[in-house]
């Protein structure tokens, strides 16, 4: 018998509100269809009325989990127009925190994957590694949230030789952590039956619709901005993409799981070759004329687009924000298509989505 069964927009398995339709035919979906819109918090229109500092405030506010991804992709655009050169110490801090918010933010998916799979003592595992993580970002910025490290020009605090090292002895810690964790969602039964062979995504669908980040990567589709289009530092830095061909959701826990290593193979590399001298322009940022520019930023969902329109004061005329999510929620419907009841939570919550960020 068929039924239409709605899920959300408020649902205990969903983050944030979105509405999922479901036409089934006893408990297998047959069709899907999904709808958004439900937040909108208008910071695209206040960002016309705020200074380009202020409105730094404003879009880490866009999302909290990659709220560094989103200051750091808006100066850039700003210094563009504005033909600013960032000192070249400002530029790797950036490049360390926007590494350190991809970890904290697939570390919290992947903990919340295993809390719907229902491997609960996996989820305590790795959200109790993540608190190593917001550890060390609150002794970088003083902010598990919302960090506040990113000022046009450059990077607001600096990162000693004491946070360098502490930064150091949290990822060995990481890398023996991540490896078990690795390990175990590869082998394990539970984390197999729930995620192999669901929510499949082809590559051909994946370019078709659109997918960026993590899950076009777990589509076996090679995109990354940051080695397609590298940007701020991150041609000198060596690391791969994180690539998986089995096209389900057990694919996008593979894909974060890797990536996560990558991450710390940067962070490692950034500490490293850290340059010496200023992490900012100071006070003697040049006056920006009328301007446009669009820049792209691999966040930790995946390629986040900030578009900057100036008009020669400093204010902005135009912000336009293009988050991620945007592009991996049009998959939703062909995923869940196939599946059953029961796996519709799981798949909608495998493209990692922020229906806030997308509401902006």
């Amino acid at each position: 018998m068929s039924y239409t069964i709605p899920i959300g927009p408020y649902h205990p398995a969903l983050e944030e509100p979105v509405h999922a339709r479901l036409i089934t035919d006893g408990e297998s979906i047959t069709d899907a269809k999904v709808f958004i819109g439900y937040n909108h918090r208008g910071i695209e229109k206040l960002s016309t009325q705020r200074n380009f500092i202020q409105t730094i405030v404003l879009v880490e506010r866009v999302c909290g989990i990659c709220s560094h991804s989103h200051a750091f992709n808006y100066a850039q655009a700003v210094e563009a127009c504005g033909h600013m050169n960032v000192p070249k110490r400002g530029q790797y801090i950036r490049v360390i925190m926007a590494e350190l918010e991809r970890l904290h933010s697939h570390y919290l998916w992947l903990g919340v994957a295993c809390h719907l799979i229902g491997h609960d003592s996996l989820f305590m595992h790795i959200w109790d590694d993540r608190e190593i993580v917001m550890d060390i970002l609150e002794e970088i910025s003083g902010n598990r949230v919302n960090y506040g490290m990113v000022t046009i020009g450059g990077s607001r605090r600096d990162i000693d030789e004491q946070k360098a090292a502490d930064i150091l002895r949290m990822l060995d810690k990481l890398e023996v952590s991540i490896c078990r964790i690795r390990d175990i969602l590869l082998a394990d039964k539970t984390v197999a039956a729930r995620t192999q062979g669901i929510g499949v995504l082809s590559t051909e669908d994946a370019i078709r619709i659109g997918a960026v980040g993590p899950h076009a990567r777990a589509s076996n589709m090679p995109v990354d901005v940051r080695i397609d289009a590298p940007y701020s530092c991150y041609d000198e830095f060596e690391f791969e993409k994180a690539v998986w061909d089995s096209c389900d959701v057990f694919a996008r826990v593979v894909v974060r799981v890797l990536e996560s290593v990558e991450s710390i193979k940067i962070i490692r590399q950034a500490l490293a070759k850290m340059p010496k001298g200023p992490i900012n322009l100071g006070v003697k940022i040049p006056k920006v004329e009328p301007n446009e520019y669009m820049t792209r930023h691999e966040a930790p969902r995946g390629q986040l687009c900030t578009k900057v329109v100036t008009n020669g004061t400093d204010t902005n005329e135009r912000v336009s924000i293009h988050v991620p999510t945007f592009k991996n929620a049009p998959t939703l419907a062909h995923m869940l298509r196939n599946n059953t009841v029961a796996d519709a939570g799981l798949i909608v919550a495998s493209i990692d989505p922020c229906f806030s960020c997308m509401d902006r």
